[in-house]
């Protein structure tokens, strides 16, 4: 009877563990390697980068972004940030219009960026990885580093 109830504890136990790693799988869905797609992303006002590649590492507690390509103009570019989901603002690097970033999940399959230059709110950027996770679409919504207006969709493809 003992030795029932032991097996019985172990396999519920296991399930439950098997469980936990199944939702923390899920709620990690930007993590990988993602390459910008020109035909599908929008760039306003333009022009679009040449090309972007966004390595990501997320898990429940925060997210890692580097992003490496070439702008329009030929420089190089090169994003790097390391936040955590607290709502706390944490330092960027490579982007002109911002030197700090926020980042919380909105979702398993949504992240949001607030990036502030100087304390102030610049732009937001939301992330969503598509349901069958091949996908990933970010919108940029508010001001460059000369005060126009911007409105970026930027889809990627994962590698």
């Amino acid at each position: 009877m003992r030795t029932n109830r032991f097996v019985a504890f172990t396999t519920a136990l296991l399930l439950v563990a098997l469980a936990l790693a199944v939702i923390a799988a899920a709620a990690d869905q930007h993590s990988g390697t993602w390459k910008m797609n020109p035909d599908k992303s929008k760039y306003s006002p333009g022009p679009a980068p040449k090309n972007t590649t966004v390595k990501i590492e997320a898990d429940d507690k925060g997210v890692k972004i580097s992003a490496e390509g070439t702008n329009a103009d030929g420089s190089e570019l090169h994003v790097q940030y390391d936040a955590k989901f607290d709502g706390k603002d944490y330092p960027v690097t490579g982007v002109p219009y911002a030197d700090m970033v926020s980042v919380k999940r909105v979702g398993a399959d949504t992240i949001e960026s607030t990036m502030k230059k100087g304390g102030q709110v610049t732009m937001t950027v939301t992330s969503k990885v598509s349901k069958d996770g091949k996908t990933r679409t970010s919108t940029f919504k508010g001001k460059d580093a000369e005060g126009h207006d911007v409105l970026n969709v930027v889809v990627s493809d994962k590698q």
